[in-house]
This record gives structure tokens, sequence and C-alpha cells, in this order.
């Protein structure tokens, strides 16, 4: 797509990266600083007129909301309507797949601060996206060629 990519991994706090590497799940006040600070990033791509990819783990309405509105989501738990500060238009992608499925590529995986252990505490905070909001779902099950083709199919002729 030749876009920016973003990881949301990499603007964590350092408290909320050793919260997580503790084995120690996080709840909401850990996460809305963080994703106000995505947002604030998302703002500013958009204002640039640059197209960006951010992969985040938006578990939550709420927290796709704040991705789409900012901090004026937090209270209203809705996006903001057109207007100065109009919401963002944001495609979400939930990649889904078993626990099972998860679990074995997180084994796999090294040298992060999240451990596998923490997968349960993903899927029990899991409100996986439901209209209106703007979203497809995408299994995990497919191949990685797979899965960009669907993505790419849905944002350009979506």
């Amino acid at each position: 797509l030749q876009w920016k990519f973003y990881d949301a991994d990499d603007y964590h706090s350092t408290g909320n990266k050793k919260k997580m590497a503790e084995g120690i799940p996080l709840n909401d006040e850990d996460r809305i600083p963080w994703l106000c600070a995505l947002h604030d990033i998302l703002r500013r791509e958009d204002s640039s007129r640059q197209n960006a990819v951010l992969a985040c783990s938006a578990l939550k309405k709420m927290y796709r909301n704040i991705l789409v509105s900012g901090a004026s989501a937090i209270k209203s738990n809705q996006t903001e309507q057109p207007g100065e500060n109009a919401a963002l238009q944001i495609l979400f992608v939930h990649l889904d797949g078993s626990v099972d499925t998860i679990a074995g590529r997180l084994e796999k995986r090294s040298g992060h601060f999240m451990p596998p252990k923490l997968l349960k505490s993903q899927f029990d905070t899991l409100e996986p996206p439901s209209a209106p909001e703007n979203f497809i779902t995408v299994s995990v099950e497919k191949s990685l060629p797979e899965i960009v083709l669907e993505i790419e199919h849905t944002i350009f002729q979506g």
C-alpha cells in the first residue's frame, strides 16, 4: 500500500510494558492514555493527508471509539459528529482466530514484553466489532497473502 505503518505496542508506556511483562493484564486506565496518543498519531497523519496502518489490539468498542474520535469518546462512548474535529475514517480489521491458534503463534514469538499467559485476558476483554462500526472480520486461519488481499480488496472496493 505504501502507507505509513505504526505498531501500537511501540507506544505503550514503560509502566504498561512492565505490568504486562509481569503477567498483569492492562485495564482501561492503563490503555486510555495509550489509545489517545495513538489517536493523535492517526489525526496527524490524516491532517497531512497520509494514509496509515495501525496494528493495535483495540479490544473494546470504547477503545475503537477513542482511536476514531480521541478523548471526547471517553465520556460519551460514541464517535464525534462531523464538524471541526470530525471523526477519523478508520477501517478496523478484526483478525479472528481461536485461542489455540493464537496461543501457538504467541509461543513462537520471542523478545516481546507481553507473555502468552495474558492471552486469556485479551479474549476475556474482547468485544468483537459490530454494526455500525466500520470493520471487516478476517480469519487468521488464512494465509498471510490471502489476509492482505482481503484487506486491500475492502479498502479499494469498499
